[in-house]
């Protein structure tokens, strides 16, 4: 192989033969399924078509021009039109070429055309076989030196034929998982008989690929057991007085429950690390609260970490609110604090005279000092890198660590992501929550909705009305909501109007919300500030402008700020007609459920699991082969397997096992960045 094919290989990412198997095709050409032109009609399902290019030229002028391509295979003539990228296209699809176009056929003036095919190079080779032909994924790179996907194939053939890679899976768990050895799978997915053969093939990567991280984060659990014995903590004489003296209600089942769980763990010797789920509203709050008074009466701090500074100072305010009798020092550290108060709130923690610390990230800072760490909460933990974890348990001697999310998290990703976590779930929402009446309108459906409005704040009730706002730096969504606020003053003249947003200053925000909170303001026009932790229960209606701008989670956050009190809720949903089909999906579902857990599933599908979680560094493993959303199942099924084999075997030191600890070892040490937390 040349030099520069080399190189173009390496740029790639592929340096060596093993790269170059695990190249996987991104999609399979079936020849016995492609069609002649001559028998192509107008329909609605994609086809494949291979042809040569017999000639190419643009029509039209302006916004409407547009580059067609002629293709003929032998039987008859399809244009492939374009009409983005002309400039692309028209290079790449040259006089003489041989091409596959797959696409939806339609018939336009006497010809069969496809609008926007994909499109794939067909070698001599591949044109004139029969078959399942792998189309394998190209760079510039690649392309420049003329690596064409027949002579990859040829590479990957000639590896295949002079190359025999060991087998490292044990008979019994290939038998098991029904999967085939590796030679057999790798000639499945690179060299295929039938169509069938690269998912059978494919099939054994996966499930390879996520038991070797299954099994890594049990023994991470395992490590964990026995490096960190855990502080024994027991209930005293705060966490009494709170749960009967200072909570306006009692605990739900699903609440005391999550709670006897806890204290179980605190008891256990054991260095507790809990996931608490639970849906919108369910009062994981609460919870956390008294775990952290646990640590309290048993002699130690505790601290909570949350992602925003919004969202630290909206917990202080309710810790205070709930804790204030009780004479419990508690204080907030943020980035942006006076020099001289940070220095206070930083004596006050390295003494020990702060009893419970709330913060964003500025927690972690190597300056902080905690005196006697025993409880740390993590709130909406997938907004925080690994390393941030990490480095929260490093503040103490093993402190027990309570994580939780303020949006559910889907099975499939709690599986994956916190799989060396036990998990509790609270059940069931608190005595007095309504289920909330959500409704999709339109502009046209305004002077109604606003009829409504005034309707129910006659009636004593008050009103959020939300704008979004992607990004507090972003000016435009700003004025959305600046000029909404003036608008809704003008059309509910007689009632009182308020406006919150980001860019405000803490003391403004307050003001405004003690304003609404207090019932002096019957409707509150803010941005998503509002998203996490607000508490108005007379609040029962929430109008969403612009709801296709918004995220399905978000959605759902937004709408647990309502349906908190007596009275009947109301979400109503303001949507632009024009909306994408993702769109679409997302009000729908918020009509049609108000379960949280369906929600997130819907959602991780839409935008699968980087952005879901909001940031690549939420600790979300890089997995080759396996797709955490279309794989749920086996990720399971592979969790469940590796706590058989390491309870079996817990050091792999078993004879049949030989070929696995290799691996597994091997794979390990390969990801030793991503399991270094904790």
């Amino acid at each position: 192989m040349s030099p520069v094919r080399l190189e173009a290989l390496r740029l790639s990412g592929i340096e060596s033969t093993a790269d170059l198997l695990y190249l996987f095709p991104r999609r399979y050409i079936d020849r016995s399924t492609i069609l002649p032109v001559i028998s192509v009609r107008a329909q609605t399902d994609p086809i494949t078509v291979i042809g040569t290019v017999t000639g190419i030229k643009e029509i039209g002028f302006g916004k409407k021009k547009r580059l067609v391509a002629t293709i003929y295979d032998g039987t008859g003539i399809l244009d492939a039109v374009f009409f983005k990228g002309l400039a692309y296209f028209k290079k790449r699809l040259k006089t003489g070429k041989t091409i596959s176009l797959f696409g939806v056929p339609k018939r336009f003036g006497g010809v069969t055309n496809m609008t926007h095919p994909d499109i794939e190079d067909i070698d001599d080779d591949d044109a004139g076989g029969r078959g399942v032909v792998p189309i394998y994924p190209s760079t510039a790179f690649m392309k420049n030196t003329y690596i064409t996907n027949s002579v990859i194939q040829g590479w990957i053939r000639e590896i295949l034929d002079f190359k025999n890679y060991q087998e490292y899976l044990p008979e019994y768990l290939l038998s098991q998982l029904g999967v085939p050895e590796r030679m057999t799978a790798l000639r499945y997915v690179h060299l295929p008989e039938s169509l069938s053969q690269p998912a059978m093939g494919t099939q054994r990567f996966k499930t390879e690929e996520l038991l070797l991280f299954q099994m890594s984060m049990q023994r991470l659990r395992a490590d964990r057991v026995q490096k960190n014995p855990g502080l024994m903590l027991k209930k005293g004489d705060l966490t009494k007085r709170f749960l009967t003296e200072v909570l306006p209600f009692r605990l739900t089942e699903g609440q005391s429950a999550a709670l006897k769980v806890i204290s179980a763990d605190f008891q256990s010797s054991q260095q507790m690390n809990r996931l608490l789920q639970g849906d919108v509203g369910s009062g994981k709050t609460v919870v956390a609260i008294a775990s952290m008074l646990i640590g309290l009466d048993s002699g130690y701090q505790a601290a909570m970490m949350a992602p925003t500074e919004i969202l630290a100072e909206q917990h202080f305010h309710t810790l205070n609110g709930y804790l204030g009798p009780l004479g419990i020092n508690i204080r907030l550290l943020t980035g942006n604090q006076p020099v001289a108060l940070r220095r206070d709130i930083l004596s006050d923690i390295a003494g020990g005279t702060a009893h419970i610390i709330v913060g964003t990230h500025a927690i972690i800072q190597d300056n902080v000092k905690f005196s006697k760490l025993g409880v740390a909460i993590i709130d909406e933990q997938h907004r925080f890198g690994v390393l941030q974890r990490s480095n929260l348990l490093s503040k103490g001697q093993h402190p027990h660590v309570l994580v939780m999310s303020a949006t559910p998290i889907p099975r499939s990703l709690a599986l994956t992501l916190y799989s060396d976590l036990d998990v509790s779930v609270i059940k069931g929402l608190p005595e007095g929550r309504k289920p909330v009446v959500t409704v999709l309108k339109y502009d046209s459906n305004r002077g109604e909705v606003y009829q409504f409005l005034e309707e129910q704040i006659d009636e004593g009730g008050q009103v959020y009305v939300v704008f979004p706002l992607v990004d507090e730096s972003e000016s435009i969504d700003l004025k959305d909501a600046t000029m909404g606020f003036e608008q809704l003053s003008s059309r509910f003249s007689r009632y009182h109007v308020g406006l919150v947003h980001g860019r405000m200053r803490s003391d403004e925000k307050e003001r405004v919300m003690k304003s609404f909170s207090e019932g002096e303001t019957q409707i509150l026009v803010s941005t998503t500030v509002i998203e996490v932790g607000v508490n108005v229960p007379n609040a029962s209606v929430m109008v969403v402008e612009h709801a296709e701008r918004f995220g399905l989670s978000q959605l759902h956050q937004l709408r647990g700020r309502i349906g908190r009190g007596a009275r009947k809720s109301y979400c109503i949903l303001m949507s632009d007609v024009k909306r994408s089909k993702d769109a679409r999906v997302r009000l729908e579902t918020m009509v049609r459920t108000s379960d949280g857990f369906e929600i997130a599933e819907v959602d991780l599908k839409l935008r699968g699991p980087g952005d879901f979680l909001g940031t690549k560094q939420s600790g979300l493993p890089d997995f080759r082969f396996a797709d955490i959303v279309e794989d749920q199942l086996m990720v399971q099924e592979m969790r469940d397997l590796a706590r058989l084999i390491l309870d079996e075997d817990p050091d792999l030191g078993l004879p049949k096992n030989d070929g696995l600890k290799r691996v597994f070892e091997r794979y390990f040490r390969s990801k030793a960045r991503y399991f270094s937390m904790g």
